[in-house]
């Protein structure tokens, strides 16, 4: 019985964030993955910055019914704002660039804390009532265990009910089925959007609040290996459906038992700086992968060096470590932005004394064919 318990909640965390994202993708046809970095920043949103393994709290000490609306509040502005700030400008722009540009807001996100806060995990205690056990069936669960199947079942049929009966939920149904037409027949699209983020941040922010409420710990990587799962849940279960995104965390489960699907697989950080240079310079053109592995490359040294420090007579400078993922971050959503084929869009340099290979080549020559004058 206790196992059932253990795999349930489990279970529900993956549902929460397999939920939030199928909220998005049903609207945008965006798969976020700077979800799971929502996750970190309601929970840190909480904390006074510090570099201290004790986390320094000034709204964690807040009375339950004050301290869950505000966690939820956090996760569900910082989610509006990124939409406001960065999707915006993405809403005519294929799936994969908005899906990169998520990429890179993850990493402000995450690196943000990190000046703030350090890769130090802090201890923090929330709601510890909460952590006292209960008999059921003979066997002794956590309280916060129970809480979070239960709530992870409301919030389902609540959210089926809002999207059935209301009128809101309804203009959301039918921009994920066709936001052209939905819009044609007045459906407001920045409210419908907007809505969605609120409801995925929130839902973020409630899986944060359960994760610290449950190992006592405050970690800024504690939302990428929900987010992983909840993404293999959303898949398996359907990214258009918010019940399959649910049913899929059966699958979710599958894949955390095996062990072999973690977020320490791959090496994200080189994937990044690799694709930020591919996405600056022009992925489509080669001349545009090697201007921008030299203009980042330039950039990330330059940054290196100032991370270091620079003395000036008896004053030593130095810019806060994490600088320099946020501002490749920050590169590459305004690179995809205002320009999403890159510096070099699909142009080739030629070099103006290179000798080509066939004469026929040459502007104002006339191809021949083998053996043929024309």
């Amino acid at each position: 019985m206790q196992t059932l318990f253990d795999a349930l909640s489990l279970g529900s965390l993956f549902a929460l964030g397999a939920l939030g994202i199928a909220l998005i993708f049903g609207v945008m046809r965006l798969v976020n993955f700077a979800h799971g970095d929502v996750i970190s920043f309601a929970i840190f949103a909480l904390l006074w910055p510090s570099t201290d393994a004790v986390a320094v709290v000034f709204a964690g000490d807040l009375p339950w019914f004050l301290l869950i609306p505000f966690v939820l509040a956090m996760g569900a502005g910082l989610s509006v704002l990124s939409e406001l700030v960065v999707f915006r400008h993405f809403r005519r722009a294929n799936p994969a660039t908005m899906m990169i540009a998520s990429f890179a807001l993850g990493f402000v996100i995450r690196y943000f804390l990190l000046m703030l806060f350090s890769s130090r995990p802090k201890s923090i205690s929330l709601l510890p009532a909460l952590s006292q056990p209960v008999e059921i069936l003979g066997a002794r669960i956590p309280l916060l265990q129970v809480i979070t199947i239960v709530a992870t079942l409301a919030i389902l049929f609540a959210l089926t009910a809002f999207l059935k009966r209301t009128r809101f939920g309804l203009e959301m149904r039918a921009a994920a089925e066709n936001f052209t037409m939905a819009r044609m027949l007045g459906v407001r699209a920045n409210r419908v959007i907007m809505g969605a983020f609120a409801l995925s941040g929130a839902l973020a922010a409630a899986i944060g609040l359960i994760l610290a409420s449950q190992t006592g710990t405050a970690d800024i990587q504690m939302g990428a290996a929900v987010m992983l799962m909840a993404f293999i849940a959303t898949v398996i279960g359907g990214l258009g459906s918010l019940p399959g995104a649910v049913l899929g965390m059966g699958g979710a489960l599958f894949a955390h038992s095996i062990g072999v699907v973690t977020p320490d697989t791959f090496y994200l950080t080189l994937t990044f700086t690799t694709l930020s240079m591919l996405v600056v310079g022009g992925i489509s053109s080669l001349s545009g992968a090697v201007l921008g592995v030299v203009i980042l490359s330039s950039l990330i040294q330059a940054l290196r060096w100032l991370e270091a420090g620079v003395t000036v007579g008896t004053t030593t400078f130095a810019i806060p470590n994490g600088l320099q993922e946020i501002t490749l971050g920050i590169v590459m959503v305004v690179i995809l932005a205002f320009r999403p084929a890159g510096i070099m869009a699909n142009t080739e340099l030629i070099w103006p004394f290179a000798r080509p290979e066939n004469p026929g080549d040459l502007p104002g020559n006339t191809p021949t064919q083998q053996g043929v004058t024309k």
